[in-house]
């Protein structure tokens, strides 16, 4: 039991949380290794590596997420963007946007869900006419996705496995009687489909920036590739009179590159004035207390630290070195999945009890952001709040009671994160 006070204190105070289970040796645990090691993630919007790789490398993997694809280069032939840099953009290249995807599907007679045919995501571009996608007129869920920020990815990806199940399991229930987040365990691809906890996408569809690239790569610009070596159809149609570029389309490479330039981004940074600063804004340094006070940290956990130096993740295909291992970042955020009362009905890797399910937004970064929630349609702080139920019901009513003095401080804190 007190380790358990231990944590969720950790939780409110936004302190260092890491692995604590595992042994260091000569009786010193791991988290008790790390809290003494740990530093601080690099966090700015300059365009400078995190230390991953040198500048020169980062620079050259950033020229590849920058890169527009043509169709003589396999783009589609049904897609999305030109580059990845369409969707990750603002304010420096990784960033988010105010870019939204469409996807859909059906239930079966059993209520259990059925992808759109071709798949959930609908592409808004195709190279020919003939083969332009439109929402199915037996589609009866029908949701937008915003994309997110892919700045710090590389620090989320260095997240040990652990850590995300301790925090799952620490999450108090409601009073409603919600449960907690929920861990689910994703086929890396690059790994011959070996499990880690996901973390990527709003549907936690991918634990590796590897598979996460090779994924959208896919299904955002229609090029093939090792991990992804099979075209999309047009709902459920061969696109193969289309399709001159012989797959897979591309050798790896550019997939390799997308997760080098995204592990090797700094995290987004707080604002001038912030909590954290050298003359904090007492505005936002009693936000930030509202904050805590009314349960948002339970999900949108304020600190996290990553996996040690050495340890190897995605399957044994990445090991974490000195940039990314044993750092304290700040991702408000949990990195699972729950149930707001947003859900947008999709199934993707988790089954069907993730249906009404998305991963936690981090807030890192959010300031950039003028359109939230996973569906975008939510512009302002407060109409976001608002619109959380369910598991965090109980933090909506809390700030449905707050007075405006409150209120305005919590939207500050906010707007420095």
């Amino acid at each position: 039991m007190k380790t358990i006070k231990t944590i969720l204190l950790v939780f409110c105070l936004g302190l260092p949380f890491v692995n604590f289970t595992a042994s260091a040796g000569r009786g010193t645990t791991v988290r008790q290794a790390a809290q003494r090691n740990a530093t601080e993630a690099p966090a700015a919007f300059d365009d400078k590596t995190n230390g991953f790789v040198n500048q020169t490398e980062f620079d050259g993997a950033r020229a590849k997420f920058e890169e527009v694809e043509t169709i003589d280069d396999g783009l589609g032939p049904v897609y999305n963007a030109t580059g990845c840099v369409d969707c990750h953009q603002n304010p420096v290249t990784g960033g988010i946007s105010q870019v939204n995807e469409n996807r859909a599907g059906s239930r079966d007679s059993r209520g259990g869900f059925v992808e759109a045919p071709g798949g959930s995501l609908i592409q808004d571009r195709a190279i020919h006419p003939a083969i332009q996608e439109r929402l199915p007129l037996n589609a009866t869920i029908v949701t937008q996705r915003t994309s997110l920020n892919t700045l710090g990815d590389g620090f989320v990806e260095a997240i040990a496995d652990e850590t995300l199940i301790a925090i799952a399991a620490n999450q108090p229930k409601q009073s409603n009687g919600k449960v907690k987040g929920q861990v689910i365990r994703v086929p890396v691809l690059e790994a011959n489909g070996a499990l880690r906890v996901g973390r990527f996408g709003w549907k936690n569809q991918h634990a590796s920036l590897q598979s996460f690239s090779a994924d959208a790569y896919l299904n955002e610009m229609g090029i093939t590739s090792p991990l992804q070596p099979a075209e999309n159809t047009s709902l459920g149609r061969s696109v193969a009179a289309f399709d001159k570029v012989p797959d897979p389309e591309d050798d790896g490479l550019d997939v390799e590159a997308f997760a080098t330039f995204m592990r090797a981004t700094k995290a987004p940074p707080r604002a001038d004035r912030c909590e954290a600063c050298p003359n904090p804004d007492p505005k936002i340094a009693a936000g930030r207390r509202v904050f805590d006070r009314i349960g948002c940290a339970v999900c949108h956990v304020p600190t996290i630290v990553t996996a040690p130096v050495g340890t190897r993740v995605n399957g044994g295909r990445l090991t974490i070195n000195d940039a990314l291992g044993n750092k304290i970042i700040h991702p408000y955020g949990d990195f699972l999945l729950h149930d707001i009362g947003t859900g947008d009905g999709i199934v993707q890797n988790g089954g069907p009890a993730t249906a009404n399910k998305l991963r936690t937004a981090p807030l890192w970064g959010v300031r950039t952001r003028t359109r939230l929630m996973h569906d975008g349609i939510s512009l302002t702080f407060e109409g976001a709040i608002l619109r959380h139920d369910n598991e965090a019901r109980e933090s909506s009513k809390q700030f449905k009671k707050l007075n405006r003095q409150d209120k305005e401080a919590l939207i500050a804190f906010l707007e420095s994160l």
